[in-house]
């Protein structure tokens, strides 16, 4: 009997501070299992938010972030978020997502993570305001072409793309689907075995208790 292909499901908002300090805990996911499919699929943490953020909100958001460092090890920076007239929308940079999805859509799922991990380290480690469609347009093209060893992929056919009535439907059927699912909490991931879904972890869980959910799942 062949043996059932590894398929993961990545559920995660490239503005959200668990999913950022979750990646270092993926990627050894990753490696210790070179034969896994990856699909990536974007959440909305705080899609479509519209008011400025406030003192209070953003102080919560920086303990968050503080406890985030503590436990991933990685560099943080509160440059974008220091900006008195900052919206707190991760729509934009979900989207971008998705129009790497459509533009270069040959990249496989590992691949993507790298440009969802661009976004990440613009806004958190550089402190890059990504709620602005000229970032996400420069830091997804250049980690693209990155990708594509010097391919020719530029900065005006992404951002007309990232605007695009179809790129806004594709990243809201996202956010349903992973509505549909359940999916509440981010990062998630999921494994797909016997035709159906298994939650492998909802929330920051480090890769060795990953990896021995997985074992179990693929022994049930």
């Amino acid at each position: 009997m062949t043996k059932e292909p590894l398929q993961l499901l990545y559920i995660a908002d490239p503005m959200c501070s668990w999913c950022y300090g979750f990646g270092p805990e993926l990627e050894q996911v990753l490696n210790a299992l070179p034969e896994a499919e990856l699909d990536i699929m974007t959440g909305g943490l705080r899609a479509y938010e519209k008011e400025v953020l406030s003192s209070e909100k953003r102080s919560t958001i920086m303990e968050h972030w503080r406890q985030v460092a503590l436990v991933s090890g990685l560099p943080f920076s509160d440059q974008a978020m220091a900006q008195t007239d900052f919206v707190y929308d991760t729509e934009p940079a979900c989207r971008a997502v998705v129009t790497a999805k459509l533009v270069a859509d040959h990249l496989s799922g590992r691949q993507l993570l790298q440009v969802f991990r661009a976004i990440q380290h613009a806004f958190y480690a550089e402190g890059r305001d990504v709620t602005q469609a000229q970032v996400l347009t420069e830091v997804c093209v250049r980690s693209i072409n990155q990708l594509e060893q010097g391919a020719d992929y530029d900065q005006p056919s992404f951002a007309e793309t990232l605007a695009s009535p179809v790129a806004m439907a594709t990243v809201q059927e996202e956010f349903r689907q992973c509505q549909q699912w359940g999916v509440r909490g981010f990062p998630a991931l999921l494994m797909v075995h016997d035709e159906a879904l298994h939650m492998l972890t909802s929330g920051y869980t480090q890769a060795e208790q990953i990896l021995q959910t997985i074992a179990q799942v693929r022994q049930s």
